[in-house]
């Protein structure tokens, strides 16, 4: 279970849309366009609260002596990383800062020294990949199954949207993990046939009761449920919220990381082949961290203890509004019509031509998506 505090304000009046700042409105570019915060040039943390809530989402208590050791040994390596590489010249405030809060401040222009943002910006993006590189190969060492791990990342995700449904107009959630037949099928079905490349196996949809909601639960999702910076890059399809509309509310869209072309609007139609033509969703794919016991680690390795106790499980996760969801379950988009599409696929792959059972041909007019 998270150990993220529910925020102060209502959730409904921390994220109205008069209130979005530049994190908000980058969290949502990250979420609508399968961007990277690789490519930032800084954060927008103001206080030590929002760096420990922020620490919080990806797992690590900022009170525990062990995580802030763990911190630590990932800051060793980001900094080493860079000395020998590239030769930087990391200074002490950022190489080992007196908390390590301090070095998220100091990336966002928060605290002293400022002239030192933009190498402690470096030396995070560094930490960010570090920390996923042994989270991997923690995961690699336990003793857990693949249907443990899915139980407690259903576990994660159902308790952050039964909390959130409290304030928010969710009014459907539906997900489970997928069958090992769907699986076959889509690899099957994929160009890409690796089983690592299956990033739906937990697959959740959540419907709003408007699409003014989609915004708000998208911010609250990442407050509660999973950390921006674990968004994966291009593995979003939006053809539901179109950015424009919402950087007309947000009061300081100009100051952000990438130039922003207002005459964009911040939709992606990269569709699955399968979907109907005129399918809608806001569709994307996030790194859920998952905090394990000890006992599910493997003793004969000495490093273990150095590897932390954070693995982390590919989740997708579609938002829609009520309306959109009635009409994405009517003719070509509703999901029968969807699965005979894809089997079609699959089962072409499969014959190469040489047999093919009766029926199973395409029809036209149910072509791919565009």
């Amino acid at each position: 279970m998270s150990m993220k505090k529910p925020p102060s304000l209502n959730i409904l009046d921390r994220y109205a849309m008069d209130r979005l700042g530049v994190a908000d409105f980058e969290l949502l570019r990250l979420v609508t366009q399968g961007a990277s915060v690789i490519d930032w040039k800084r954060l927008h943390f103001t206080t030590r609260d929002e760096v420990d809530r922020f620490l919080r989402s990806n797992l690590f208590d900022p009170n525990d002596k062990a995580d802030e050791r763990r911190m630590r040994s990932i800051l060793d390596q980001a900094v080493q990383y860079l000395r020998s590489t590239f030769r930087y010249k990391v200074a002490a405030p950022v190489a080992g800062p007196k908390e390590i809060q301090d070095l998220f401040l100091i990336a966002s222009g928060a605290m002293e020294p400022y002239r030192l943002r933009r190498i402690a910006c470096v030396v995070l993006k560094v930490m960010h990949t570090v920390h996923h590189i042994e989270a991997r190969e923690l995961l690699f060492r336990t003793r857990m199954s693949e249907a443990e791990l899915s139980q407690m990342v259903d576990h994660r995700v159902r308790d952050a949207v039964t909390q959130l449904a409290q304030d928010l107009p969710i009014v459907g959630f539906e997900g489970t993990p997928k069958t090992r037949e769907s699986i076959i099928t889509k690899l099957i079905s994929k160009r890409e046939h690796l089983a690592a490349q299956v990033y739906d196996r937990h697959r959740y949809r959540i419907v709003v009761r408007d699409p003014q909601s989609l915004v708000t639960t998208v911010l609250a999702l990442a407050d509660s449920l999973f950390p921006f910076n674990y968004v994966i890059p291009g593995q979003s399809q939006n053809s539901l919220l179109a950015l424009n509309d919402v950087a007309k509310e947000a009061p300081a869209v100009h100051d952000l990381h990438v130039d922003w072309d207002e005459g964009a609007t911040g939709l992606r139609h990269e569709k699955n082949e399968f979907s109907g033509r005129s399918y809608r969703v806001l569709n994307f794919v996030v790194d859920l961290p998952i905090r394990i016991d000890a006992t599910s680690l493997a003793s004969r390795h000495e490093r273990d203890a150095d590897l932390g106790r954070i693995v982390f499980a590919p989740v997708e996760l579609q938002i829609l509004d009520e309306a959109t969801a009635e009409r994405n379950e009517s003719g070509e988009n509703s999901h029968v019509r969807y699965k005979k599409r894809q089997l079609r696929k699959v089962l072409g792959r499969l014959s190469r031509g040489l047999v093919v059972p009766k029926g199973s041909k395409s029809k036209k007019g149910e072509g791919h998506d565009t």
